[in-house]
């Protein structure tokens, strides 16, 4: 039974299953950079500065740096493991490489709660700004009763359920045309933070950042802790390296560019809003960059109004980016055996696994629309903090055990950064509250069981060690 649990598959045999994919080949690295974007630059930009100021002060631009050095530690065992198994099934086919069949089960049942559950959390959040938005705009807002599901005040949450149906029919025509509609989307969003830079500038005061660092290192590193999961989502170019024309030259590259212009991007926002807004002012808003502008500017609802039509734009492209790398991971988890391998069937002609793409927008939709996630959602960041540990140690362990691979990008100063991104990953794990542990933990039992019922059973891996046996005998 160990045996079973703890087999691996060989690293050339998941570059050969990747090489013959039955999708197809359209994206270049501007396509897989701006996927990680629209997958990492979404909600929360708009919002998290009015949690992390009150917490770092103006040192929360310092705070952004470290959480995306932070972040930069997995983001390079990421994308050194993308290059070297440029697969669909991202961190989950690593761990299957490294750490043995149950780990890979683990890690893409972890995968499978960070990205359908933080699409149906996002898309709930699109509910909220189009209702803000049709109230900035015209004065009105939708009936609680369809935008809020039970448990919230209402009876189905339905903006929410339409954004997920929307994003499946652009998915269901294609990578290529779901590339070009998340490069439309990105593009509007960045605009909108470029906008909001430009005439927050006009409001600048130096003195706001006086003293930089009033609430002390601590706060910095608090600030730092909570504005981490704002860079979650750079790893979704690593779930289309069957869809990249260059796989082993371009993933690499699209990860650590994504990483590197969110953090510049964020790093412009926050000096922006602290210049134009003293950092004491912040503590209790939510829309924090209407906020500023308000009170900074002027200018009545027109800036509020076009920030929240940048917020629409930017859930809508998290909606859609991670929906896409979630369908991808069940492709991959199908195609070894561990789930119906009706999630790895695709159809001829638009080269998309169709029966996936329907089955999971359903399950997310009505996810969306019927559940108030509260802290489930929070459970995404156990998800996400698990599967970047487990990248990191493939990384220390590949290095070991598969020395001779062809690698096309490798992380400078291994093993020091890879451990530290293990480091980091503990210590973010160590900081969630018992809800979420307890979410998590029943999560993963779930996912044993399933498991033990389904996917042991019918594991390709375990099918292939085992014919010779039965031919010898």
């Amino acid at each position: 039974m160990t045996g079973r649990l703890t087999r691996r598959q060989a690293v050339g045999s998941l570059v050969g299953e990747a090489e013959g994919s039955s999708l197809r080949r359209s994206m270049g690295v501007t396509q897989l950079t701006l996927l990680s974007v629209g997958a990492t630059l979404g909600t929360g930009i708009f919002v998290v500065l009015g949690e992390a100021v009150p917490e770092a002060g103006p040192a929360v631009v310092v705070s952004f740096v470290l959480a995306g050095i932070t972040a930069l530690f997995s983001a390079l065992s990421y994308a050194e493991l993308a290059g070297m198994i440029p697969g669909s099934g991202s961190s989950y086919s690593y761990a299957y490489a490294t750490l043995g069949e149950l780990v890979a089960w683990v890690c893409g049942w972890c995968l499978i709660l960070e990205y359908g559950v933080s699409v149906a959390a996002v898309a709930v959040g699109w509910g909220q700004y189009v209702n803000e938005l049709l109230d900035l705009a015209f004065g009105v807002t939708l009936p609680e009763t369809f935008s809020a599901p039970p448990g919230a005040g209402g009876t189905v949450n339905v903006p929410a359920a339409l954004i997920v149906v929307l994003a499946m029919v652009v998915l269901l025509r294609g990578a290529k045309e779901s590339a070009v509609v998340n490069t439309v989307m990105v593009t509007v969003k960045i605009a909108s933070l470029v906008m909001f830079c430009a005439v927050a500038f006009t409001a600048f005061h130096a003195g706001n950042f006086r003293p930089l660092f009033p609430l002390g290192a601590a706060g910095m590193s608090a600030g730092a802790a909570s504005l981490f999961f704002s860079y979650i989502g750079f790893d979704a170019a690593s779930t289309a390296g069957e869809e990249a024309r260059n796989p082993q030259r371009d993933l690499p590259r699209a990860i650590i560019l994504s990483l590197v212009l969110v953090t510049v991007l964020y790093v412009i926002v926050a000096v922006a809003a602290l210049g134009a807004m003293p950092w004491k002012h912040f503590a209790g808003t939510e829309a924090t960059l209407s906020e500023v502008l308000v009170r900074s500017v002027g200018g009545g609802s027109l800036w509020p109004i076009l920030l929240s039509v940048g917020a629409v734009v930017a859930t809508t492209s998290v909606v859609l980016t991670v929906q896409y790398g979630q369908i991808r991971i069940l492709f991959a988890m199908a195609r070894d055996g561990l789930v119906p391998p009706l999630f790895a069937k695709v159809h001829p002609r638009t080269g998309v696994p169709r029966a996936n793409t329907v089955i999971v927008s359903a399950f997310i939709a009505m996810l969306a629309a019927l559940v108030p996630l509260g802290s489930l959602a929070d459970a995404t960041s156990i998800g996400t903090l698990f599967a970047f540990m487990l990248v990191n140690l493939a990384v220390v362990l590949l290095r070991r055990r598969a020395p001779q691979a062809s690698r096309t990008f490798r992380v400078p100063l291994s093993p020091l950064l890879p451990l530290l991104g293990v480091a980091c990953c503990v210590y973010m794990l160590t900081s969630l509250g018992a809800d979420t542990w307890i979410a998590f933990g029943t999560w993963m039992v779930a996912g044993l069981v399933v498991y033990g019922c389904y996917g042991i059973r019918h594991s390709k891996l375990g099918r292939q060690t085992h014919e010779p046996a039965q031919e010898s005998a």
